[in-house]
């Protein structure tokens, strides 16, 4: 069993799903407006799905956490990596309930990832995609540090209508870089 971790910020907590979460899970990851800019989040969202969905953020070299904020232990989304370990690399993918949308919680949670994944993990490369439609996940990965590699036409289908999927990446030496800017 892989031991999944609890990671901090100045406002978040990062932390394991538990089945406890569902009820406060349903209403945030169940808005059209968030399946909307996700592959793998359905529309509507079941109690089955929140379940399934914890199953598999169990699963070898899928890390998968709640977003919570540190003030109250309320939760807003989810961030996670499935890591390839053959390739030293993961994909990153975060979620956001739309009440904490504009308020930088998926930049700070994902900065937490990336340092994770590079300075925990010992990734070489992480990357991220998101449709065409939501450019501010695009700016939150620039944002990152992360470069723009380029545009997939149609490579994805959601809801019966293929998407554009952009592509971002970084690499270890190009976060290092990146955090010594910073400082």
């Amino acid at each position: 069993m892989e031991i999944r971790p609890t990671l901090e910020t100045a406002r978040l907590r990062l932390r394991p799903y538990s089945d406890a979460d569902v009820p406060e899970l349903l209403p945030l990851i169940g808005a059209r407006e968030v399946a909307a800019t996700t592959l793998r989040i359905a529309h509507p969202y079941t109690e089955q799905d929140a379940r399934d969905f914890l199953a598999i953020s169990r699963e070898p070299g899928k890390i998968w956490l709640a977003i919570t904020l540190r003030s109250d232990g309320c939760q807003i989304g989810g961030i996670g990596l499935r890591v390839d370990d053959q390739h030293q690399h993961a994909e990153l993918g975060y979620w956001l309930g739309v009440p904490y949308w504009g308020q930088g919680d998926a930049r700070e949670a994902a900065r937490e990832m990336l340092h994770y994944g590079f300075a925990d993990l010992g990734l070489h490369r992480i990357f991220a995609s998101h449709f065409k439609h939501n450019p501010v996940s695009g700016r939150i990965l620039l944002k990152l540090g992360m470069r723009h590699e380029g545009c997939q036409r149609e490579h994805l289908r959601k809801w019966d209508q293929f998407v554009d999927s952009e592509l971002y990446g970084i690499l270890r030496q190009e976060w290092k870089i990146s955090r010594k800017d910073r400082e």
